[in-house]
């Protein structure tokens, strides 16, 4: 691992201990608003740090097919969710952009919906029941809209609380930075049948990956979970995993239907061979 991915992995260590170890590895979308212009502008990991300043917005005013997905680096029960909708960095960008009034949140068959307020700040949701998971999915499928019907629906945060403890916030805005290598990579690739994968290849923001096989039928077999750390640069993905370091070539591709689908050359451990693809 390289030394800033080393500084990145000590950094992340204490946020995990502030959070009672449960922290989250990262927040990605289908697309946003002015992502091949202004990649850093309204990314999806602007939701994550608990700051008006930043806000992940929908590519159009039509946010249906969009998807957020947001992913932890080990199982969480979520007892609350705590959403600034809207762009809050001002008066003006509030009024300008369209913002969410109803989400649904989705963790494998656990589905809830909630509905929040037309106003500036956090609003406190209470999750009943509880919800658990490593991946939660987040779908906008109703909004207030802008004076201009056209302008895209935008989201400052979404804190997710566990046990009254909040798992991301302003103690990551540093560890946010846009990195358009990694971007290429983060976030969960799926393996396995179409709609329903029991493979999961997870990249985290803080250059850690974790890779899980989740069965369907646990009695016959057994579920397996593997962590290590990741360096990506142009082509080159470099997994190291309980010690050993694997150099690999990637290829991302676009898939026909929607989605990316990724393709790891080299020294690929057996347990992470793809193919592999971004939606379910």
């Amino acid at each position: 691992m390289n030394a800033r991915g080393m500084l990145a992995a000590a950094l992340w260590s204490s946020a995990s201990l502030a959070a009672g170890g449960n922290t989250i590895g990262y927040a990605q979308a289908t697309g946003y608003f002015k992502q091949d212009s202004r990649p850093t502008l309204y990314q999806p990991l602007n939701l994550l740090d608990g700051r008006d300043a930043t806000a992940w917005c929908s590519p159009s005013a039509d946010p249906l097919n969009e998807l957020l997905t947001f992913g932890f680096n080990q199982p969480v029960r979520l007892d609350e969710l705590k959403i600034t909708t809207g762009n809050n960095f001002d008066e003006h960008t509030w009024n300008t952009f369209a913002r969410a009034r109803k989400l649904s949140i989705t963790s494998g068959k656990q589905t809830q919906s909630v509905t929040v307020e037309d106003v500036r700040g956090p609003q406190t949701i209470a999750l009943k029941p509880a919800m658990t998971g490593t991946r939660f999915r987040v779908e906008v499928l109703d909004q207030y809209p802008s004076d201009d019907p056209d302008q895209p629906v935008c989201l400052t945060d979404v804190v997710f609380v566990a046990e009254g403890k909040p798992l991301d916030g302003p103690w990551l805005t540093t560890r946010l930075k846009y990195d358009k290598w990694q971007a290429a990579v983060l976030g969960t690739w799926h393996a396995g049948y179409e709609g329903t994968p029991d493979r999961f290849l997870s990249f985290n923001f803080d250059g850690t990956f974790r890779y899980s096989f989740e069965p369907f039928d646990e009695t016959r077999e057994k579920g397996k979970v593997l962590e290590g750390t990741y360096d990506v640069s142009g082509s080159r993905l470099v997994l190291e995993l309980g010690g050993k370091k694997h150099s690999l070539k990637y290829t991302k591709d676009s898939r026909k239907g929607g989605g990316f689908s990724l393709t790891l050359d080299g020294d690929v451990p057996d347990d992470v061979k793809g193919p592999w693809r971004t939606t379910p």
